[in-house]
């Protein structure tokens, strides 16, 4: 499991797991899941050590929600899209703490690879998919022969 640090909540609103699991269409169980293997932490504990979570939270929880549902993500995918967000907040705030043109070159130059790691992952995922599509339409196809073999059933 991994450890939870405070953080200052970013809304006044603070839910517990099963509320913020309602307000996003997950389980507890799946907030849970999610937080065991590194993909959120909460934004606070109550003092009986409840898991408090913060629109910041929930917004990342939709996040990955989408990703694995409506987009097929892995969990593993998710992971590592989330690490290259957080990556480049890290990136950006790095770009700003410096003046040196050579730093900054070669930050700008780890952005372009994320982006590129990015986008190769996407085109993997879209591949994938224009497979699966392509395979549904060949199905399709056959089908529509076969009924046009059958004739109009009219005999």
């Amino acid at each position: 499991m991994t450890e939870t640090t405070e953080r200052p909540p970013d809304a006044a609103r603070l839910l517990r797991i099963h509320e913020a699991a309602a307000d996003v269409g997950l389980t507890p169980r799946s907030v849970r899941y999610y937080e065991e293997v590194g993909l959120l932490k909460p934004a606070a504990r109550s003092e009986g050590d409840y898991r408090l979570y913060d629109e910041t939270d929930l917004e990342r929880l939709r996040f990955i929600k989408g990703l694995r549902d409506d987009a097929g993500f892995s969990l593993a995918e998710i992971a590592q899209l989330l690490e290259d967000e957080a990556a480049r907040e890290r990136g950006h705030a790095a770009f700003h703490a410096t003046t040196d043109p050579a730093e900054r070159r070669r930050i700008l130059f780890e952005r372009v690879a994320s982006f590129e790691g990015q986008i190769e992952t996407l085109k993997g995922k879209i591949g994938r998919l224009q497979t699966m599509v392509d395979e549904t339409d060949a199905r399709r196809t056959r089908t529509v022969a076969r009924i046009a073999e059958l004739g109009d059933g009219e005999s």
